[in-house]
């Protein structure tokens, strides 16, 4: 688990490898300053060969256009290698943001 805390914006990454998916469950604000650790999370994953990945977003309190970046480069980076990146657990305003954005559609956990 990683945690970045700036006085104000927490965001926590927690991975939990499966067979054949690898889970990252989010818990605090995902914004411009805490974006970009997302993305490193990503990176790791399929660095490591994984490419199959879902972010669960069921304590994410927050998510702003940085956010929704991170999962597009994500979505983009999996697929290249062959694997697929999912959203799941949106509430309130997160789910409502991906909504209006259309990543709801694109990057469902549904599909």
């Amino acid at each position: 688990m990683a945690t970045i805390d700036d006085a104000s914006v927490t965001l926590t990454v927690s991975r939990v490898d499966r067979p054949d998916v690898v889970v990252l469950r989010l818990a605090g604000e995902l914004d411009l300053s805490t974006a970009p650790h997302l993305s490193e999370r990503i990176d790791e994953v399929i660095g490591d060969g994984r490419t199959h990945l879902v972010i669960d977003l069921q304590d994410v309190t927050f998510c702003d256009s940085t956010g929704m970046s991170a999962f597009i480069r994500g979505h983009h980076l999996s697929s290249a290698a062959g694997g697929s990146l999912r959203l799941t657990g949106a509430r309130g305003v997160v789910a409502r943001v991906l909504k209006i954005s259309g990543l709801d559609t694109l990057l469902s956990d549904d599909t």
